[in-house]
C-alpha cells in the first residue's frame, strides 16, 4: 500500500484541499531553495488552514510556511508563535551564507512571534493549528501536536 503511494504521488494541481484536514512541511536544506517560491503549495496550505485544518512543519520544513498568505493578504505566521531551525543552528553548520535566508530571520520579519532553544534541543510549538519544530530531534514532537490538534477539531 505505502509502495503505491509512494510511487504514485500526487503533484499539486491534483490535490483537491476538501479531502484534507492536515498539510506538513518536512525539513531538509533542500526546502529553503525549493518551497518557499512554491505558488501551488502555498495555495493548497492557504485553502487546508482556512478550512480549519492543521499546518504542520518541522526543522527547515517552515521555510515553506514564510510566503503563504491567508485571504485576508497577511503572512500565515504574522501574530502567531513559531519556531523552526535557528540562525544559531544554521551558524553552526557553517551555512549561513549559503542557504539563500535564514528561517528565523524571516518568519520574524514576516511578523511571526519566533520562539525556541538551545541549539540541538527539541522545541514544538503550537499557536492556532500552526505546528512548528525546531529540529529533527523536534520532528516526534510536531507529529504528536498534530495529531493532538487533529483530535481537538
Amino acid at each position: 500500500m505505502y509502495k503505491n503511494k509512494r510511487e504514485n504521488t500526487f503533484i499539486p494541481s491534483e490535490i483537491n484541499t476538501e479531502d484534507y484536514t492536515a498539510v506538513y512541511y518536512v525539513g531538509g536544506h533542500g526546502t529553503v531553495w525549493d518551497l518557499p517560491d512554491n505558488a501551488e503549495l502555498q495555495e493548497i496550505t492557504r485553502k487546508i488552514y482556512e478550512n480549519n485544518g492543521v499546518v504542520g512543519a518541522v526543522c527547515h520544513g517552515p521555510s515553506g510556511l514564510v510566503n503563504i498568505k491567508l485571504s485576508n493578504g497577511k503572512y500565515l505566521v504574522a501574530g502567531k508563535k513559531v519556531n523552526s531551525f535557528t540562525n544559531e543552528e544554521e551558524i553552526e553548520m557553517k551555512l549561513e551564507n549559503i542557504v539563500p535566508f535564514l528561517i528565523e530571520t524571516t518568519m520574524i520579519e514576516r511578523g511571526a512571534k519566533w520562539e525556541g532553544s538551545g541549539s540541538w534541543q527539541p522545541h514544538v510549538t503550537v499557536d492556532q493549528r500552526l505546528v512548528t519544530g525546531q529540529n529533527p530531534f523536534s520532528a516526534k514532537g510536531v507529529g504528536e501536536a498534530i495529531l493532538k490538534e487533529l483530535q481537538q477539531l
